[in-house]
């Protein structure tokens, strides 16, 4: 089983053009999205997170019950469900203002234990910028690199909900020991400054970097680099594209039995390259569509 920790929220999508356009409510959150997309790919999988009881917590929750993922993990408040505002511009491109005062999913707790199925836990996005939420996930995050489990992050940066950037990348450096496979796009990476090699030093064996419509970079402790380039689509919006990459590299290391440390070093050049564009293929069909809309395995093939 994978297990996904963190956020799960409202996108507030505009259905036109201006200020004043009509929004349409989608089920999102980064790590939402990845459980989402790892149910669709046919992947064990629990959700782990605080969701409101309101109208919009029973919608997420239903979502991710329609994937096939587990909820027990999923804590319920009385405090309302966090929304961000997208905007998409003319390529598609989203850019996010949140509402998260006061939200449900801040007031996350560590559960006492994970599944005894629990093979790999994946972290990630606003659940790991907000207090006091942060800390939760965080000691969740050291606590399963403890017990031995595969660990994967995605930063997923909202620069604009992170008052003290330097206090948070000198927290991220603190992750790194813990955690097995970092995945970040090309943006995270500028923002926080710092290179594949020197993130490699600190504790992951690999560093997955997305770059777009570019495709995807891959870097190992040993030493090695592998790339693949795009998948072409005509982008409606970009809403999911990284999840699912986050989604895909999981889905595909777990058929590879590659949910270790060492058999992640273990992958060959063509291990890397068919891993990496099968998650280019998953991206490529999320942005062809509009919102967060995985694909699922039989859209995709073997991984």
């Amino acid at each position: 089983m994978i297990v996904v920790a963190g956020e799960a929220l409202i996108d507030l999508v505009p259905q036109g053009t201006g200020a004043l356009a009509a929004l349409r409510p989608a089920l999102g959150g980064g790590p939402y999205n990845t459980a989402v997309a790892l149910g669709r790919l046919g992947s064990p999988t629990a959700f782990c997170s605080r969701a409101s009881r309101d109208a919009f917590g029973e919608a997420l929750l239903n979502g991710l019950r329609r994937a096939e993922v587990d909820v027990s993990l999923v804590e319920r408040g009385t405090e309302p469900t966090t929304l961000a505002v997208a905007t998409v511009d003319p390529r598609g491109s989203a850019s996010y203002s949140f509402y998260v005062d006061g939200t449900a999913d801040r007031l996350f707790t560590a559960p006492a234990a994970l599944p005894a199925a629990t093979r790999a836990v994946s972290f990630g996005t606003l659940s790991l910028a907000l207090e006091p939420g942060a800390s939760a996930y965080e000691e969740l995050m050291r606590g399963a690199a403890a017990q031995g489990l595969f660990t994967a992050l995605d930063p997923n940066i909202r620069a604009g909900l992170i008052p003290d950037p330097d206090a948070y990348r000198a927290r991220f450096e603190s992750w790194l020991p813990s955690v097995t496979l970092l995945k970040l796009s090309e943006e995270d990476a500028l923002w926080l400054g710092g290179t594949p090699r020197e993130w490699l030093a600190s504790g992951p064996s690999a560093v997955v970097i997305t770059h777009g419509g570019d495709g995807l970079s891959a870097f190992t402790r040993d030493g090695a680099e592998y790339a693949v380039p795009g998948e072409e689509v005509a982008v409606v919006d970009t809403i999911g594209a990284g999840d699912t990459v986050n989604a895909a590299l999981l889905h595909g290391l777990a058929a590879r039995d590659a949910l270790s440390a060492e058999a992640l070093l273990g992958l060959d050049a063509e291990g890397w390259t068919g891993l990496l564009r099968f998650a280019a293929r998953a991206a490529a069909i999320t942005c062809s569509r509009a919102g967060a809309e995985p694909p699922y395995a039989f859209e995709l093939g073997s991984p």
